[in-house]
């Protein structure tokens, strides 16, 4: 299957790489707005790779999950990479990626055992 084969697939990769630059700005941004609920860094964390997991598995169907989990991990570690700059006034943190990588595996697992029900089911035979 290719990317052709998936009616719709233009608009969730439209969307796939604009939250995906907007969790690079808002990365990198040497003071990001607070947001609400102050939530901590390892959960803006795993919240951004969990919403481009979501996204990306459904936007490259073609993708598999190992693809997908290496890709967004090393975007992870790309985004800890950038964070070192001094002028940005950020700290990385390995375990920051981490969490990046745990969200992206933890969210595959979810939806491999979602499908997974959804082929044994009664409804899809």
């Amino acid at each position: 299957m290719t990317w052709r084969d998936v009616p719709g697939s233009w608009p969730l990769r439209g969307l796939f790489w604009a939250v995906a630059i907007f969790a690079f700005v808002m990365a990198v941004l040497p003071h990001p707005p607070r947001l609400p609920g102050e939530p901590s860094d390892k959960i803006q964390h795993v919240v951004a790779f969990a919403t481009l997991t979501l996204l990306g598995s459904f936007a490259y169907t073609a993708t598999g999950p190992r693809k997908l989990l290496a890709r967004l991990s090393l975007f992870g570690a790309v985004i800890e990479i950038v964070q070192m700059i001094p002028a940005l006034h950020r700290d990385a943190d390995v375990m920051d990626w981490a969490a990046d990588t745990i969200a992206v595996l933890a969210v595959l697992a979810l939806l491999r055992f979602i499908r997974g029900r959804a082929k044994g089911s009664p409804a899809s035979d």
